[in-house]
């Protein structure tokens, strides 16, 4: 659990930054890029290359595209057409997703998951009802990807590790997590990257070097660590309490005019969401 706390103040801290002074300002897929070099010069070099099963390696590739890669591709993009305030409501969103990566691989299916999409959708609309706009909703979508991917990452990696059990610690295998979100990276920025909207100022280059050694880098490996301490039910808890602490971060500090009303009410609806999701739920084995 200390695990998963240290991460939620740390993403709650992040999401300000990144909206604050990262968006509009430097370019989406450079600052993701950075974020994963940073990262993986921590832990590659204390990565075991033998006594390593293939399996879990070409695993921890997958969840590393997927938890990072992907994930936070979606997430910069979605700054450019939301406020931080609707990024973090949105990302509440990310127990419905383990909710149905579970029954998936469970071979389940909850018609409550559902009815919850359709629920959380109106809870999105009331937040932005009197400005909705074709932007809007692409930000809300690449958000639920990005959601998808990062719960797809954590519900993998507890599975991953119990099938291969090591007497190596975990920071010996991490380092490949760090290869796979690069994988999807670096063709990205290649691709897409935009000279133009590199770091100009000193600040700039303090948050990026801030999210790379500390969130991404001790953030993604103590918050898989942690995962695999919790129980399902107190993961998907602690999947949405950096929402609250970040939100009263981001309105006490730079958000103070923020319709606190719309936010709240919507909110709410989106959390009824999550609640939806996690009826009929029976245990989950494996």
């Amino acid at each position: 659990m200390g695990y998963l706390l240290i991460v939620t103040l740390i993403q709650a801290f992040s999401f300000s930054l990144i909206g604050e002074y990262l968006a509009g300002h430097v370019d989406s897929y450079f600052a993701v890029l950075v974020r994963v070099v940073l990262a993986g010069l921590v832990f590659i070099p204390l990565t075991r290359w033998s006594k390593v099963e293939p399996g879990f390696m070409r695993g921890m590739l997958l969840i590393g595209a997927l938890q990072f890669g992907i994930t936070y591709v979606c997430l910069y993009l979605s700054f450019r057409v939301l406020t931080v305030p609707e990024v973090l409501l949105f990302t509440i969103l990310t127990p419905l997703h383990v909710t149905l990566i579970e029954d998936a691989l469970n071979r389940r299916f909850n018609p409550w998951a559902l009815v919850a999409a359709l629920v959380a959708v109106s809870g999105a609309a009331v937040i932005r009802f009197d400005s909705i706009n074709p932007d809007f909703f692409k930000g809300f979508l690449l958000l639920q990807l990005a959601n998808f991917t990062y719960a797809a990452g954590q519900v993998l990696y507890r599975r991953l590790v119990v099938r291969y059990p090591s007497e190596l610690p975990d920071y010996r295998r991490f380092g490949y997590f760090y290869i796979g979100a690069l994988v999807v990276v670096l063709p990205a920025f290649m691709l897409f990257g935009k000279e133009h909207f590199w770091p100009d100022a000193p600040l700039q280059w303090g948050v990026l070097l801030f999210l790379g050694l500390v969130s991404t880098a001790l953030g993604m490996y103590w918050w898989n660590k942690g995962a695999c301490l919790v129980s399902g039910g107190t993961l998907a808890v602690m999947n949405n309490l950096h929402v609250p602490v970040g939100l009263l971060l981001n309105l006490l500090i730079w958000n103070q005019h923020e319709p606190l009303g719309r936010l709240l009410l919507g909110g709410t609806v989106i959390l009824l969401a999550v609640w939806i999701s996690r009826l009929d739920r029976r245990p989950i084995r494996g």
